[in-house]
């Protein structure tokens, strides 16, 4: 029997029945309440429960009628008879039990945050309705890094936000550390929150006698202890398989496309440009999604690290907005190259999209130069004060990432049914 969300299971053998019941988390747009929702049996079968039995025999009746009587060290949901369901939610016994139980839930789980992104760390966990945890870090005089957590992470599950952005090898070992420092405290799961996945370009061998440090990399973090990733836009998707442990791969696109949207660009002056070959995939998605908008390709060719030349265009960009769509922008000369393209073949105005703005010098002279009416990021690496300019705009994750993580520990696929083409299970 299941009515209004508490699930009565009777067994007619054993003469007993099991209360079932399941507290809700809040979601991310819950700012510092607690949010009660009852499931259906059948729908909350997959999720840990937790539950008491209680014997219908006349003396555990009688037991159990004072709410107050503990047993096995727990609050006792009262056995009322010939009571309908809603006087029963109505409870105040019950509800003092499920928002008690809550609040025992929420205890564990837990957000630390590096000093790569503090402040991208406070929006997420503020877009939660959680505190940050408290962490000590510093470094030493020559340069070692000492963490140490300032609360007990015994039993819980612990999301570490730290993208390895630059400096990437100091913020990499800071992540390292502090999923060590995790592991010997006893936490029950510890998931590396990585917005920004440094050494992902170093993900294929295009010479003899190269390294592929994103291997290294994700067995670095594998090793340290790390249960599970949680990453936003991989610069290519392969790079999951490096690791053995599961990673939950999110993509920043959403928060653009939402609001590209409140801009009111007419579909039938928008074309989606991808500034190389491999972003192709990236770019059909997001077209799709601007209402299935055409598709532009710039052909280029890199003679190097960091050096690249655009070749020709692929597609009609004459008279429309081009959306010049990527998911990095490291010294910008790709992305200005193909913009100075788009101008040339006739485009009238160029936004330029990515989610990670890694802004190596000369990027900032670059992007500020007048061939863009727009400059979109996202806050997954941190922009310095130095490098804004009136074209940039700057857009936050937190809320992608909070939900994410909401659904990480509510066992929940990390799939958003209104972005499906961008999310991955």
């Amino acid at each position: 029997m299941a009515m209004a969300g508490v699930v009565v299971v009777g067994h007619a053998m054993m003469n007993s029945f099991l209360i079932l019941f399941q507290p809700t988390k809040k979601s991310s747009h819950l700012h510092g309440h607690f949010a009660l929702r009852f499931h259906h049996h059948a729908a909350a079968r997959s999720q840990p429960r937790r539950w008491m039995r209680c014997n219908s025999s006349p003396q555990a009746k009688s037991a159990v009628t004072n709410s107050s009587v503990s047993w096995n060290g727990r609050r006792v949901v009262p056995a009322m008879k010939n009571l309908n369901m809603d006087r029963m939610l109505e409870s105040p016994g019950l509800q003092d039990v499920l928002l008690q139980s809550d609040m025992r839930s929420e205890s564990r789980l837990k957000i630390f945050s590096g000093t790569a992104n503090q402040q991208l760390a406070h929006e997420i966990a503020c877009c939660m309705g959680i505190d940050l945890g408290q962490i000590k870090i510093k470094r030493f005089a020559d340069g070692e890094i000492y963490v140490q957590l300032q609360e007990s992470v015994r039993g819980c599950d612990v999301f570490l936000v730290q993208p390895t952005c630059p400096p990437a090898n100091e913020n990499l070992m800071e992540l390292l550390i502090m999923i060590d420092a995790c592991r010997r405290a006893s936490a029950k799961n510890i998931t590396a929150v990585i917005p920004y996945f440094g050494y992902a370009r170093a993900d294929r061998k295009t010479q003899g006698r190269e390294s592929i440090a994103a291997k290294l990399v994700a067995n670095l973090i594998t090793e340290a202890g790390a249960h599970r990733v949680l990453i936003c836009d991989l610069h290519s998707g392969q790079s999951m398989g490096y690791f053995d442990i599961p990673v939950d791969h999110v993509y920043g696109q959403p928060v653009i496309l939402d609001y590209l949207a409140s801009k009111m660009i007419s579909s039938d002056d928008l074309v989606v440009v991808s500034p190389d070959v491999g972003g192709v995939t990236r770019a059909r998605a997001f077209a799709k999604k601007m209402s299935d908008a055409p598709l532009a390709i710039v052909d280029k060719r890199r003679h190097g690290h960091n050096v690249s030349e655009v070749m020709n265009l692929i597609g009609d960009v004459k008279g429309k907005v081009a959306v010049l769509l990527d998911d990095m922008i490291d010294t910008a000369g790709t992305i200005v190259n193909g913009a100075a393209l788009l101008h040339a073949e006739g485009a009238r105005e160029v936004y330029a999209c990515c989610t990670h703005a890694v802004f190596s010098p000369p990027a900032v002279q670059r992007l500020s130069g007048g061939l863009f009416q727009e400059v979109i990021i996202t806050n997954t690496i941190p922009v310095k004060e130095q490098n804004y300019f009136p074209e940039l705009t700057v857009l936050s994750v937190a809320n992608l990432v909070g939900e994410t993580i909401w659904r990480i520990y509510d066992d929940c696929s990390a799939k958003f049914e209104h972005y499906s083409s961008f999310e991955l299970d």
